[in-house]
């Protein structure tokens, strides 16, 4: 019977060993490099493999993507300045900040409307591009002249009295391309214009054009429909009326179209080409959910071992090594891709012209592409010193952007309401937030100074007292703090790259250090045995990396780094 009991826990501690060499093998796969896999069990690197293809092909169909839109926003940029210089009278060819052309009289507003009117009513005589009369159903579409304006009452500048509704009425009239002869004289009454209860008069009328550049690119000419509004703008009451022209571009397949050449075929080459890119990236993305996968179950299962045979949990940032960050980004690029993809076939098949939509996408899914290359780099100790210092000095960083972020934050606000009046750039918050950071980066600061006009001398200066305070707050103070907390990060994985990155206990677990799980700090006065832990910090006991990391290979960068040994580095 004793023969029997000591057999069966020999066979358990057989077993418990077996199962503890078989994890650690396991977990020392998982964490090797992809050459160090092949090396191991001759195994091809379907990730890294894939990876390199999914790069050429994104970065392929970018660029295809964006000669294809440079052609569409330029036509549509080009037709916007054609339709100004067509229906704005006196248009410079320059656009103030919010209109194009500004007028101050009664007569050159009424000049302006009728040059409008008889520019459309010839304007298959004028204009140059290949742009006619929307029509619908066999008929033109009409221009529709709209004034709004405050119902009937009574304003005496030199007796300060008025009389005012508040209430605003619209009135609409509705022209043929057809009559433009005899539009003023049946319809005399509905141009004389209030001036003084006059908020705005707006044009509208659609027009139709069609891109034929696009050939020369291999692609069929696309449609459009210009929705054309002329705005006269008298919401101030100032004696400025701001005239605008804006158009609404929307582009559809031509109804009868015939072409010869190779645009169609070549049209059909993009849709196949957009398709593969779409089964790479859902491949890359089964892949790196595998991984995931893996990454989980290798966590529970040395989770239970450490609980079953040392009765402790695994520290947090040792929980946090199989949580692959760099996975979860090529996931997210691959999402984005295949949107991208899909609207980009859209696109071309003309069922959809969301290409603001499309290059979003395509932009950020090709960034988060290449930014994950570092990941493959950084397996390589001259190329991961970049990886490294972010990952140290990135959460310190976010804390001090924090704060300084207050501050930022306060200087934007006090900007915008103190000196936007007399200043350009601090007329809204957006602006104020731009021009004080051009000045943090040493840009522009003598013309914001110089700028400034002196019409209030309290608050010309305070602007002075404003500037050079944030300029020698932000520079000279925050700007060097900013720079010390990356440098200090960048020193301690210098140092750490000579002497030794500090050991986590899955470090130790890999290196087959049976004792590793053992080691305590003595006391609290810090006494103990030569060749003990360093230092215990987050949960973590951490070792100063000395003969033991000649005794097995490395394995990843990011177990290397110990994360709360430099952490605690840094902020010390």
């Amino acid at each position: 019977a004793a023969r029997l009991f000591w057999c069966s826990i020999n066979m358990e501690v057989t077993l418990e060993t077996i199962m503890e060499e078989t994890l650690r093998e396991d977990l020392r796969y998982y964490f090797m490099s992809p050459c160090e896999k092949y090396r191991a069990r001759r195994q091809l690197p379907w990730k890294l493999t894939v990876q390199i293809l999914k790069i050429a092909m994104i970065t392929t169909q970018l660029v295809l993507f964006g000669l294809s839109n440079q052609l569409v926003v330029a036509y549509k940029e080009e037709n916007l300045m054609a339709f100004k210089n067509l229906f704005l009278k006196s248009y410079s060819g320059v656009d103030e900040d919010d209109y194009s052309v500004a007028v101050y009289t009664k007569q050159s507003v009424n000049d302006n409307i009728y040059y409008v009117l008889d520019q459309y009513s010839q304007l298959g005589q004028l204009s140059v591009g290949p742009v006619r009369y929307a029509e619908e159903n066999g008929k033109l579409l009409p221009l529709v002249i709209c004034k709004e304006h405050y119902r009937p009452g009574s304003v005496e500048p030199s007796n300060e009295s008025y009389n005012i509704d508040a209430e605003t009425e619209k009135v609409c009239l509705p022209l043929d391309p057809k009559s433009a002869a005899i539009w003023r004289t049946n319809n005399s009454s509905f141009f004389e214009l209030d001036f003084y209860r006059l908020v705005n008069v707006e044009i509208s009328f659609p027009l139709k054009g069609i891109n034929l550049q696009t050939v020369r690119s291999h692609e069929l000419p696309d449609c459009y429909r210009f929705d054309v509004t002329i705005t006269f703008d008298n919401q101030c009451h100032s004696g400025k009326v701001k005239i605008t022209l804006d158009i609404d571009a929307v582009s559809s397949v031509c109804k009868k179209w015939k072409i010869s050449g190779t645009a169609q075929k070549n049209t059909h080459y993009l849709l196949v080409f957009d398709g593969f890119v779409i089964l790479v990236c859902l491949t890359s993305a089964v892949l790196c959910i595998r991984s995931i996968v893996l990454a989980i179950r290798l966590l529970q299962r040395f989770s239970k071992l450490c609980l079953k045979k040392y009765k402790r949990k695994i520290c947090e940032d040792d929980q946090k090594e199989f949580l692959n960050g760099w996975y979860v980004l090529v996931i997210i690029s691959d999402i984005m891709a295949i949107i991208g993809s899909i609207l980009k076939m859209e696109i071309q098949a003309k069922n959809m012209n969301s290409y603001d939509v499309c290059s979003i996408f395509l932009g950020t899914s090709t960034l988060m592409v290449w930014v994950g290359v570092i990941r493959y780099l950084g397996y390589f100790q001259k190329y991961n010193v970049l990886i490294l210092t972010m990952q140290a000095a990135l959460p310190k960083v976010l804390r001090f952007c924090c704060c300084a972020g207050m501050i930022y934050l306060g200087y934007t606000f006090c900007g915008w309401i103190v000196l936007g009046p007399y200043h350009d750039k601090f007329e809204g918050l957006s602006r104020v937030a731009e021009c004080l950071f051009s000045l943090v980066n040493g840009d522009d600061m003598f013309p914001t100074f110089a700028e400034f006009q002196q019409k209030n001398t309290l608050v010309w200066l305070f602007s002075r007292v404003y500037l050079y305070s944030f300029i020698s707050l932000f520079i000279y103070m925050v700007l060097s703090l900013f720079i010390a907390l990356i440098t200090d990060a960048y020193e301690t994985i210098k140092r750490y790259q000579k002497t030794g990155f500090p050991e986590t206990e899955l470090q130790l677990f890999l290196r087959a250090e049976k004792d590793f799980s053992l080691a305590e700090v003595e006391d609290d006065s810090g006494s103990g045995e030569k060749g003990g832990p360093s230092v215990t910090l987050c949960c973590c006991t951490r070792y100063t990396i000395s003969s033991i990391s000649q005794q097995a290979p490395d394995f990843s960068p990011a177990l290397r780094l110990g994360r709360c040994g430099i952490r605690n580095e840094i902020s010390g």
